[in-house]
């Protein structure tokens, strides 16, 4: 039993607030003591009153208010004084629980356990130091404990200071989470109203683009109009003094033909016509330079670390939509197009072991068609396409890829998947594919384009291509299609992040074929 002094004593070296002896004293300017820790959650409590309420930090004994938050310095003789506390109660309970241990025997001895063994890291009695033990060294319970325990109290202090560090590192992460949220926020209001202005800008620079070519058209057709007039009243000229020329060719007295032939006035030649065109370039050039304006005035007021300078119209006053300030490079032409993609080219060649059993391949597998009427190949369970459907060999994880196809006519579907595509067939669909979130497809009908993916489709009207190109960007999760004729069209294209190797796929219908193209 402890004596009332030694009570008093603990009573007073006890923390207020969490009522157990100090850990990290510290003195506030009133002169009471507190955890140094249970004084700092306590003033962050009141920091986080509610907003227009008054802030403050108060001691929790006296309630002393202080205007600023009082910076904490460890009270050096409180701690001793309450080191001395724990170590004399620490003996106290040692004492009690030796006369528990007492009681512990040596399991292979039986006899108390007196000493501690620092090679085999146990507690063993006397005759484990006679046998086992003799050579190694052995010192008392209480020498072993005091080094211990000390470890034991710089690992706590080492624990404490770690943990006022890792305290301060979140407080130091919720302040930067705050100011992300407030720059995105800032930001995403600032796009949103530029993007309004672009929109609007557009649709009046629209009004603005037709009106005005329906008006040079107007004028164009106007001028052509009248040169026609001016021809056929010439040609209406020329008809009568041939009929006259005629008559008088036919005349048979010659006194006659004399008299009438200086009275038939000479046919006139009429003045060259200029020819008349309507000027497309002079329609587009505007339209570059004021698309061009509207794109830096998108750009204005954007933070300067994100946004890309903006083109500096040289001597120009404020922007207009009328009027033109700068130039920008044409787009790419189509066979130049095309040439960076056959840069690119892959050979593709047909998978059999994935293939429809109604699919008939060609002997190099670059060539596939529907034969409904014979089954070609034997049916490997699991791994063909229940579907009208075949996959390629070829897979890309990575970088930039291109390839070309022919089909024989519409009803026919070519894409891309991840090899995890279904076998079987999709309820309600002769095909699977774009019908998940793991294949991209474009459909070929006889009237228009369906882009298909998620089991969502997209309609397109173009022109129907019998040569089709494919160009994956693995990297930038871009999948395009475009049509090969005269120019080279862009169809259709995807934006995704993908995920896994990806594999060109096709779906036929009855009587179609697709031929892959090939390149040296």
């Amino acid at each position: 039993m402890a004596s009332p002094i030694s009570q008093k004593l603990e009573e007073k070296l006890v923390c207020s607030i969490c009522l157990e002896l100090f850990r990290v004293p510290v003195t506030l300017p009133c002169g009471h003591n507190f955890c140094k820790r249970c004084i700092s959650d306590h003033w962050q409590k009141q920091e986080r009153v509610p907003a227009g309420a008054e802030k403050g930090y108060t001691c929790p004994d006296c309630r002393r208010t202080f205007e600023r938050r009082p910076e904490l310095e460890k009270n050096v003789t409180l701690c001793s004084v309450v080191e001395v506390a724990r170590d004399g109660e620490a003996r106290v309970s040692g004492a009690e629980r030796c006369e528990v241990a007492r009681g512990e025997l040596c399991p292979q001895h039986g006899r108390p356990l007196e000493l501690y063994c620092e090679d085999e890291r146990r507690c063993i009695c006397c005759v484990c130091t006679v046998r086992q033990c003799h050579r190694h060294q052995r010192v008392l319970f209480e020498e072993e404990r005091s080094k211990k325990q000390a470890l034991l109290k710089e690992s706590l202090e080492k624990a404490e200071e770690e943990l006022e560090r890792i305290e301060q590192a979140m407080q130091e992460l919720d302040e930067r989470t705050r100011s992300i949220k407030d720059s995105s926020e800032g930001l995403k209001s600032v796009i949103l109203s530029k993007f309004t202005f672009l929109r609007k800008a557009l649709e009046d620079f629209q009004c603005w683009t037709v009106a005005r070519i329906e008006q040079e058209q107007a004028a164009a057709l106007g001028r052509v109009g009248e040169d026609w007039s001016f021809l056929k009243d010439h040609l209406d000229a020329l008809s009568q003094y041939r009929e006259r020329a005629q008559c008088l060719l036919a005349c048979p007295d010659h006194r006659t033909f004399l008299q009438e032939f200086p009275l038939l006035p000479s046919p006139e030649s009429p003045e060259a016509l200029l020819p008349m065109e309507f000027d497309v370039a002079a329609m587009v050039k505007p339209l570059i330079d004021i698309l061009t304006n509207i794109s830096r005035l998108l750009l204005e007021d954007l933070p300067s670390s994100v946004a890309p300078k903006a083109p500096d119209p040289v001597g120009q006053g404020p922007v207009h939509l009328q009027e033109p300030a700068v130039k920008v490079v044409a787009p790419l032409p189509e066979c130049q197009l095309r040439a960076e993609l056959l840069k690119d080219h892959r050979n593709l060649t047909f998978d059999p072991k994935t293939a429809n059993k109604y699919l008939e391949l060609s002997k190099g597998n670059q060539k596939a068609k529907h034969c409904p009427g014979a089954v070609c190949g034997q049916q490997e369970q699991g791994s063909r396409f229940k579907p009208w459907q075949v996959l390629c060999t070829q897979g890309y994880s990575h970088g930039h890829h291109y390839w070309e196809v022919k089909i024989s006519s519409h009803s026919v579907i070519l894409g891309v998947t991840y090899h995890g595509l279904p076998r079987e067939q999709q309820q309600g669909h002769k095909f699977n594919i774009g019908l998940d979130g793991g294949s991209w497809g474009l459909q070929v009908r006889e009237d228009c384009y369906l882009a298909w993916h998620k089991g969502q489709a997209e309609k397109i009207q173009e022109q129907l291509y019998k040569n089709l190109g494919v160009s994956l960007d693995y990297s930038k999760g871009v999948l395009s299609f475009y049509g090969l004729g005269e120019r080279m069209q862009l169809i259709y294209s995807f934006h995704n992040v993908f995920t896994q190797p990806l594999y060109p796929v096709f779906w036929l219908c009855e009587g179609r074929a697709v031929t892959l193209g090939q390149r040296d």
